[in-house]
């Protein structure tokens, strides 16, 4: 549970709480508030000759390993922008310097801390220069022994571990991209919406703990939530503009400008900076050669687990054969005995619940919650979609473990500015030579 110091900053996270709900729900106007939680990392500053301790989002991180495991009580360092810090690498070889602001570091390793008998691979730079991408973390490898033989064993373990990275990347994409797909399958209806119901599932778990509730209780609230967003969404915006005949066009336009409403909705309660969630700052676990976040190993599981039961539910269940059915023919599902509105309106519900999940793990996983992280991640979730086939919820699945993979592996070999840059290229390819995608099917399109 987050403590909270005093009975006014109750009061302001429930403010929080209620007036997004009510704003997001009925158009009710409420106070501003952003409290600020107390559970992010200190770290030990030397600023003009004193050492003092601050809080800092943004952060440098690594893991030093050599081949004979983890080096530990290594001294780094971190320089730029008028700031300096160090950190000392753990048993595990991993090390975390937090900035002040993103920007160009120059980060060193001082030798003279290396154990006796380790020392840098040859050509390796010390130091050397760190770039933030748009993210509130930059990490940087350093590599140990000597000449190629080092050199190789380095980018093998380098490109197991960004892989797992990349598959957990994948299934979190994948949650939201289900969602969005089996959206677009029963309506036809491309959502640019889609964005900002992932932002909401953070912003509203953020909320719910920083009113003093458990995080486990914080999440499952968030989830539902957003669930009710999805359903108020068909039930007052999409069901009145399908009965009135409006074409898909129309529609598309309709859910950007909703997106773009409800983005500075959230905005205006929120605030503009970049908020953490109650154990944002894991530990590194080691999995035999490689070495992966808790957080990041803890989203893959629940990513997995949610998506095998939403895989159940639409075979194995009533309710999901009649999703594919009106995913397939809407008329002749309706003419079948099925009540298609009844149907749209779940898969809105649990579209909504979905997103708003994916959002909970793409915070942890940044880390950060911002009013602007759905728009940041939705055209990676339109290329998984795309990548899978439009409509096709095992499509959108495959597609976004190929998009998480593919951002994850290629940052070993491009500038991580670049690594967004390659997802939606696969986009465009897949766009001009099989647009149906992988899993789609011809008729599907157009």
């Amino acid at each position: 549970m987050i403590p909270l110091s005093t009975p006014a900053r109750i009061r302001r996270s429930l403010l929080l709480v209620l007036g997004l709900l009510a704003t997001v729900l009925l158009g009710a106007p409420a106070a501003q508030a952003s409290p600020q939680l107390p559970d992010q990392a200190l770290h030990q500053v030397r600023t003009a000759g004193t050492v003092q301790a601050q809080e800092f989002d943004n952060r440098i991180g690594g893991v030093l390993r050599g081949a004979d495991g983890p080096i530990a009580d290594v001294t780094v360092t971190a320089t730029g922008n008028g700031f300096e810090g160090e950190a000392t690498s753990g048993p595990n070889g991993a090390w975390s310097i937090g900035v002040p602001e993103q920007g160009t570091y120059e980060v060193a390793i001082d030798e003279e801390t290396l154990p006796e008998g380790i020392a840098l691979a040859e050509g390796q730079e010390n130091p050397r220069q760190v770039t933030f991408a748009n993210t509130s973390s930059a990490t940087t490898l350093f590599l140990f022994g000597e000449g190629i033989v080092a050199q190789q064993t380095s980018f093998l373990e380098t490109l197991a571990e960004r892989a797992l990275a990349g598959f957990s990347f994948g299934l979190l994409l994948a949650l939201s991209a289900v969602g969005l797909s089996l959206i677009f399958g029963t309506t036809g209806l491309t959502n640019f919406a889609h964005g900002e119901m992932v932002t909401l599932g953070a912003v509203l778990a953020f909320a719910f703990a920083a009113a003093g509730l458990p995080i486990a209780v914080a999440i499952v609230l968030a989830v539902l939530g957003g669930g009710l967003l999805g359903y108020v969404q068909d039930a007052g915006l999409w069901k009145p503009l399908r009965r009135r005949g409006t074409g898909l066009v129309p529609m598309m336009i309709v859910s950007i400008g909703f997106a773009l409403a409800l983005r500075y909705i959230i905005q205006f309660f929120f605030g503009g900076a970049t908020q953490q969630l109650p154990g944002s700052q894991s530990q590194i676990i080691d999995l035999g050669s490689i070495s992966i976040s808790r957080n990041n190993l803890t989203s893959l599981i629940v990513s997995l687990v949610i998506i095998l039961a939403v895989a159940f539910l639409l075979l194995r269940t009533r309710i999901g054969k009649a999703t594919r059915a009106v995913a397939d023919n809407p008329a002749l599902a309706a003419a079948s005995g099925i009540d298609v509105d009844r149907v749209i309106r779940i898969v809105w519900v649990m579209g909504g619940m979905l997103a708003a999940l994916g959002g909970i793990l793409w915070a942890y996983y940044r880390p950060g919650v911002s009013y602007n992280m759905g728009q940041q991640i939705l055209l990676l979730i339109f290329a998984g979609v795309t990548l899978g086939g439009l409509g096709t919820v095992f499509g959108a699945l495959v597609g976004s473990i190929i998009v998480g993979l593919f951002v994850e592996i290629s940052t070993i070999w491009l500038e991580a500015d670049l690594k967004y840059v390659g997802a939606l290229l696969i986009m465009i390819l897949v766009l001009l030579f099989r647009p149906q995608g992988i899993l789609g099917r011809r008729e599907r399109i157009g």
